[in-house]
């Protein structure tokens, strides 16, 4: 894997030969720093602390709640004909690192101990195949456009796309799997089968598929994503598919798919999709009959006329945009005027408007309805549908919030919903949208365990103001606890509250705090302060037991910083810190650390931060421009040499983020945030700082990492500059293949914070 082959060669940059992920140089370099690394930090394995140990007991825990995903009903009673749900779930434990893919029925799944049975063994399938493999999800054929005679008339799941990468990394292996004999589809039976690639493929219909893969020269953009879809003919040879649909090799990425309404009383939509950068899209729609979906020598197409022309979708390009039955959702990122001289639309809101006038008549025609507009401090934060409703996710500072809307042959009725914000995460996923409202609710908190219940959205009940009529304290829409999770760690006297610092520019910076009810202001408490601040991402409200278990239950405190560049305010907030602006999300971590500090949370020597991918840029401009504000950083798989970061892997997708190096961005902002620019020699002291990351990494590359480590050692003989690195050989961008990966590198990091802070004590 040789990353470097579309990338000009820096002869400035003398490690450049880091960028080589697999050449025995570099993977040299890589063992010998995780031996120094554990030799001067310690195996977490072996430590003291027995953090390696908590966290692994952790993600190996069979108190774990099973989440799963419906496939449809079959009868599983044959005396009485009774039919109940298919429910699969991926597991993972201490026997099946890898994983298992097994299902169950709904009635047994409420049960405490549901009967699983084991359809995919990941792990024997790694060792039968001799490779590691990674779970990397499912793509099921739609059982409304699947053979009426093969899914029982749409009831059942036959086939699905299960996608498989080698030690975690994004690129992955396609294979055709049988949901009825629960085998592979071989090539001989005219399986879907594709080699490893960044492949983007769904159903078109049971026999045709729509792939946009690693085709050859010129098949791929810049970014290492499809540039052409083909509609591959089951029983054919991927070679001769015929192209359908081509973007532009500056394209993020392309893609073709399906969308069935007509349960919805709308048409079946073929879209075809250029994703030009990472906010800009432009989209191209028609409707299309049954017919049209099966292979061209499918007898059932036989009198069938052709489908109508592509229409292009004449919304603003940074727009998103959905079908839901005989409706167009358009949510948007800037503001829009459909109609000259007529109504503006915000930033933020989410509008919908007939389709079919829409697309026949033109956007002047339409009637635009609202059903989210923004305000300074809320924002929209996704949809689901069910059957019959859609439930609309909201924040509002930060804190989380459910709508519910009645589908309604003109629009979108409200019934009811949460009446105000929660400090939780709370999100709602439909059970089965084609059959019922049934909806799961996943809830959780900072130190509230996270929890499953199962809900129905036609229960929703509000009075004249809207309020919801709450029964034994739980919302309307509650039908039954599922599943919990119980406390992974001791959260006894644990508090969590919201707060704001002041940004250098006045803004005020939301920012979470968990700590002991009687938090001693002396100081002295080992803080750890994370942040992300980019690509519209929100932090929030959540249950994360390995950083309670790492640190919480030591005593430490704990803190995300909402700042700018993310989603938590919108469109907005995120543009906020985009490009030019990007110095705006790190004084917004500044003054989140300086607040810590100021309010005697903690001080410099006691302060530690951490973040990863974006978040791992955001670290090394902490350690590049504010290196007396910190104590120990830790950076994991992290964006660094921002000169070069568009010609490795995926990086040319992020030019919309963060601007364009080969252009006058580069002089005119870039260079003030290229961290691995930033080293400044004449610096006696900089925080003692762990850089991880991952040798299968094929989205943010490793040499990010390797470089600046490599450099500060040169640079750094003889003072103060305390690094240490670790690349996971595994992992891909999350930074670990499985269970005791993971545990392995959250124990280093969380050791290496801890011990590094509690000497800070005394200074």
């Amino acid at each position: 894997m040789t990353a470097t082959s579309s990338a000009p060669v820096d002869t400035e940059d003398p490690y450049i030969w880091l960028e080589d992920v697999e050449s025995e140089k570099s993977l040299n370099f890589a063992k010998d720093a995780n031996a120094k690394c554990l030799e001067q930090l310690g195996d977490p394995k072996t430590s003291s602390t027995n953090t390696y140990d908590k966290v692994l007991s952790i993600l190996e825990s069979n108190d774990r709640i099973a989440y799963v995903t419906k496939y449809g009903t079959m009868v599983t009673d044959e005396a009485t004909g009774e039919e109940d749900s298919i429910m699969f779930n991926l597991w993972k434990d201490s026997k099946n690192p890898k994983g298992l893919w097994r299902k169950t029925t709904m009635k047994s799944y409420k049960t405490d101990n549901p009967a699983w049975v084991t359809v995919v063994d990941i792990d024997a399938l790694a060792k039968e195949d001799d490779i590691s493999w990674v779970w990397k999800g499912s793509s099921a054929l739609p059982r409304r456009i699947d053979d009426p005679s093969l899914s029982n008339n749409g009831k059942r799941t036959t086939r699905t796309l299960l996608s498989l990468s080698r030690g975690g990394a994004d690129a992955t292996h396609t294979k055709e799997f049988d949901m009825l004999t629960e085998t592979f589809v071989t090539e001989a039976e005219g399986g879907f089968t594709l080699p490893e690639a960044k492949t983007r493929a769904s159903y078109k219909s049971r026999d045709v598929l729509y792939v946009g893969s690693d085709f050859g020269e010129g098949s791929l953009t810049d970014s290492g994503y499809p540039r052409v879809v083909k509609e591959w003919i089951r029983g054919t040879k991927i070679e001769d598919a015929k192209t359908v649909f081509e973007g532009e090799k500056t394209d993020v990425s392309i893609s073709a798919y399906m969308s069935d309404q007509r349960l919805r009383n709308g048409p079946i939509y073929e879209i075809r999709s250029r994703q030009m950068t990472f906010y800009t899209s432009k989209r191209w729609v028609r409707r299309v009959k049954f017919e049209h979906l099966l292979a061209p020598n499918d007898p059932a197409r036989e009198g069938i006329e052709e489908p109508e022309e592509f229409i292009e979708v004449d919304v603003q390009e940074d727009a998103g945009v959905s079908m839901v039955g005989k409706f167009m959702m358009i949510s948007l990122r800037s503001d829009w005027v459909p109609v000259p001289g007529g109504t503006t639309y915000k930033t933020g809101s989410l509008l919908y408007v007939d389709a079919d006038t829409f697309l026949t008549k033109g956007k002047e025609a339409c009637d635009y309805r609202i059903l989210f507009e923004p305000t300074d401090r809320t924002a929209y934060d996704g949809y689901t549908f069910t059957k019959n409703y859609c439930i609309l996710s909201s924040m509002e500072n930060v804190k989380s919030k459910l709508s519910f809307f009645k589908v309604t042959e003109d629009g979108f009725e409200f019934v009811g919903g949460d009446t105000e914000a929660k400090i939780r995460a709370c999100d709602a996923g439909a059970v089965d949208s084609s059959e019922n409202d049934e909806i799961w609710l996943y809830t959780s908190g900072y130190t509230q365990p996270s929890a499953l219940s199962l809900g129905d959205a036609s229960l929703v009940t509000a009075d004249a103001k809207g309020e919801v009529t709450e029964e034994d304290e739980k919302d309307s829409y509650h039908v039954e606890d599922l599943k919990s999770l119980p406390a992974m760690y001791d959260a006894t006297d644990l508090v969590v509250n919201q707060k704001f610092a002041t940004s250098k520019d006045g803004t005020k910076i939301p920012y979470f705090i968990v700590s002991k009810k009687d938090v001693v202001l002396d100081g002295n408490n080992p803080t750890l302060l994370y942040g992300y601040g980019g690509f519209e991402i929100s932090l929030g409200p959540k249950y994360i037991s390995t950083v309670g278990a790492s640190w919480l239950e030591r005593g430490g405190v704990y803190v995300e910083a909402n700042i700018r560049g993310g989603g938590e305010f919108g469109p907005s907030w995120h543009q906020a810190g985009l490009k030019a602006k990007r110095h705006k999300c790190y004084e917004d971590f500044i003054a989140c650390g300086e607040d810590l500090v100021e309010s005697k949370i903690c001080k410099p020597a006691t302060l530690a931060a951490r973040g990863g991918s974006n978040g791992g840029l955001l670290m090394g401009m902490m350690y590049t421009t504010a290196p007396n504000l910190f104590g120990a950083i830790h950076c994991a798989v992290p964006l660094l040499d921002m000169k070069r970061f568009h010609t490795l892997l995926a990086g040319a997708s992020w030019m919309a983020e963060y601007g364009d190096p080969d252009t006058t961005d580069w002089d005119e902002f870039l260079h003030k945030y290229s961290p691995y620019h930033l080293i400044d020699e004449k610096q006696d002291k900089y925080p003692p700082m762990l850089v991880t990351t991952s040798t299968r990494d094929d989205r943010v590359h490793p040499a990010h990492a390797r470089k600046m480590v490599k450099k500060l050692w040169d640079l750094g003989k003889d003072k103060d500059w305390p690094v240490y690195y670790y690349e996971n050989i595994e992992g891909g961008h999350g930074g670990a293949a499985d269970a005791k990966q993971s545990a392995f590198m959250t124990a280093l990091a969380y050791d290496f914070m801890w011990d590094t802070l509690c000497r800070g004590k005394s200074e």
